[in-house]
């Protein structure tokens, strides 16, 4: 059993195999008790709560 390709891939061919390879931006919620965006799950930056529950103490 060979490891080597057959043929050769061209550059258009393996170009448009990595053309899926894209980032997408992430997705934003706000936040219940400051309305603040943030990521979903996580605790907020801006006021520090989870679930409308104070989590961690912010400094203003």
């Amino acid at each position: 059993m060979s490891i080597c390709p057959k043929n050769k891939s061209s550059k258009a061919r393996r170009d448009k195999r990595r053309a899926n390879w894209k980032m997408s931006a992430p997705n934003l919620v706000k936040c219940s008790k400051c309305g603040a965006l943030m990521l979903p799950h996580r605790v907020c930056k801006a006021c520090g709560s989870y679930n409308k529950k104070q989590i961690i103490e912010v400094e203003a």
